[in-house]
């Protein structure tokens, strides 16, 4: 576990600069649903997936067989080392191409910055991580939009395409699937330690900036149809979107969860972000947690930043953590 951040030389902490870090600022998920309530109806003609069961990214038909995927993620910055946050932003907005089932194709840059509280060399520094990452994807970074910001954010718009007969989405879970997860829990929790000691988790970088490619490729490979990436409103604040769409009970195996090395010491020791909490309240009416205990609640919930897919059906190197059953007194149950 490594301890001593890596900055350029002189640059501030940029987790200092920010109310919240990456996922965790998103506005909670309830207040959202509440904000959004009847400004969208179902997707009708080409648009084949929207906005009301809050898939990943919107999906729209064309000619000839194929899709055009969009999306856009940007957030605060989520660790001090600004080619990180660039990494990890880009990984981030990525994924939610991946969790539809589609393949990134091209992408523009979202900056918001301090432009008299921050160095342009620290924010040339995020825009060459988002570069990086998305040339791993394949995906090209054509200009962007930028504006004098107090906090500093960064994220990308992203285009993709898809065929629109084998997509990933949240209403197509069924009863008696197993449910996979592609990336361990604790990211939340990790960066909220980290924000607060300038303690550096390798561990939790990597899994962010790792792309979720590979997983929406095998989830396809598999004829597997229902899918989301576990971002902002924590594993179970996704699972219950995914189990409320689908109209089924969705049961978690808190034995079998995988966590990152660290995560739980962080949880005792009180480094858990708002957004996890908001996230915990939000679910809990809905769910049945048994004899679960406050800590694991909260972990179930944390709100990750880039973290993985979670799928409604196993792809290799991925634990079951769940299933799927028929729609019962509770929406979600952990056990």
């Amino acid at each position: 576990m490594e301890t001593q951040p890596r900055r350029l030389a002189g640059a501030p902490r940029l987790t200092q600069y920010a109310h919240g870090g990456g996922c965790a600022c998103k506005i909670p998920p309830g207040e959202l649903e509440a904000v959004v309530a009847g400004l969208a109806g179902a997707p009708a003609g080409d648009l084949v997936l929207g906005a009301p069961d809050g898939d990943d990214a919107a999906v729209l038909r064309l000619a000839g067989g194929r899709a055009v995927v969009s999306t856009a993620d940007f957030f605060t910055p989520v660790v001090d080392d600004a080619y990180d946050w660039g990494r990890i932003a880009a990984a981030n907005a990525l994924s939610d191409v991946y969790a539809v089932g589609g393949e990134p194709v091209m992408a523009i840059n979202l900056l918001g910055w301090p432009r008299d509280a921050l160095p342009w060399e620290v924010a040339r520094e995020v825009l060459r991580g988002g570069r990086d990452v998305a040339a791993l994807a394949g995906c090209p970074i054509a200009g962007g939009h930028s504006i004098d910001d107090p906090e500093p954010k960064y994220g990308l718009a992203v285009t993709g395409v898809a065929d629109p007969d084998r997509l990933l989405r949240l209403d197509a879970g069924r009863p008696g699937v197993p449910l996979s997860l592609t990336k361990p829990l604790g990211i939340g929790v990790l960066n909220a330690r980290h924000k607060a000691t300038g303690e550096v988790f390798g561990q939790a970088v990597e899994a962010m900036t790792t792309l979720n490619a590979e997983a929406g490729r095998l989830a396809l490979e598999r004829d597997i149809r229902c899918a989301t990436d576990v971002t902002g409103f924590g594993l179970l604040g996704h699972l219950y979107k995914l189990a409320r769409a689908s109209g089924v009970t969705a049961v978690v195996d808190a034995a079998a969860m995988p966590y990152l090395d660290g995560a739980r010491t962080a949880v005792r020791d009180g480094f858990v972000p708002g957004g996890s909490r908001r996230n915990l309240a939000w679910v809990s009416p809905h769910t049945d947690f048994g004899r679960i205990a406050e800590e694991e609640r909260l972990l179930l919930a944390d709100a990750q930043t880039s973290g993985g897919l979670l799928v409604a059906g196993e792809i290799p190197g991925a634990p079951v953590v769940g299933e799927l059953l028929g729609r019962g007194r509770h929406t979600l149950v952990v056990r």
